[in-house]
């Protein structure tokens, strides 16, 4: 059986995120590498330690800023079936062009997960609505765009790279983390 990965927000090839601060002025990905090359070595190097080749891996966005070509060379270096759901800088007719992914979406629901990928966390009156009929239980809206902050709310749950370790995360793990926070949350009341 394949497995199933998420990640988001790797911003392969973007040396400016390497001085994005958080509002305190800490550095929000820290002081973990020197430059965007250390960087991105460091999420092939981890994203292929656990991803297999026939696995899928869901990008929820915003995968790349730079140059197009370095780029493609990187991401053909990554194992798995990848599939993109678009974020806001991402440019669906380039992935398109040059067949990087498999397919592009704004969204990926699976119900038999409970679970709607996004890049941008939904608004949580969304998760509420009808459309999730087939849905079993509660609604998890697994996002990226916000990267170190936290989610707005236990219906979502974040996978851009600086709350993964920069290292896809299998799609049961995000579940089971989910239902373990859900226990602990209902332990507190």
């Amino acid at each position: 059986m394949r497995d199933i990965w998420l990640i988001s927000d790797t911003h392969f090839g973007h040396s400016n995120i390497l001085t994005f601060r958080h509002e305190g002025g800490d550095l929000i990905r820290g002081n973990l590498f020197s430059s965007v090359e250390e960087m991105d070595e460091y999420m092939i190097m981890q994203w292929n330690r656990y991803v297999k080749p026939g696995d899928k891996v869901y990008h929820l966005g915003d995968v790349f800023m730079g140059n197009k070509e370095e780029f493609i060379q990187k991401w053909k270096r990554l194992n798995g079936q990848k599939r993109l759901i678009l974020g806001n800088h991402d440019d669906a007719k380039f992935f398109a062009k040059h067949e990087l992914v498999s397919k592009i979406d704004v969204w990926r629901m699976f119900p038999e997960f409970g679970l709607i990928l996004t890049h941008i966390p939904l608004h949580e009156s969304v998760l509420k609505e009808g459309r999730f009929k087939n849905f079993e239980g509660e609604v998890l809206n697994v996002h990226g765009h916000i990267h170190q902050n936290p989610s707005p709310t236990n219906q979502h749950v974040c996978v851009s790279v600086e709350h993964i370790d920069y290292t896809p995360i299998h799609i049961e793990e995000v579940r089971n983390l989910h239902r373990m926070t859900n226990a602990l949350e209902k332990d507190k009341v």
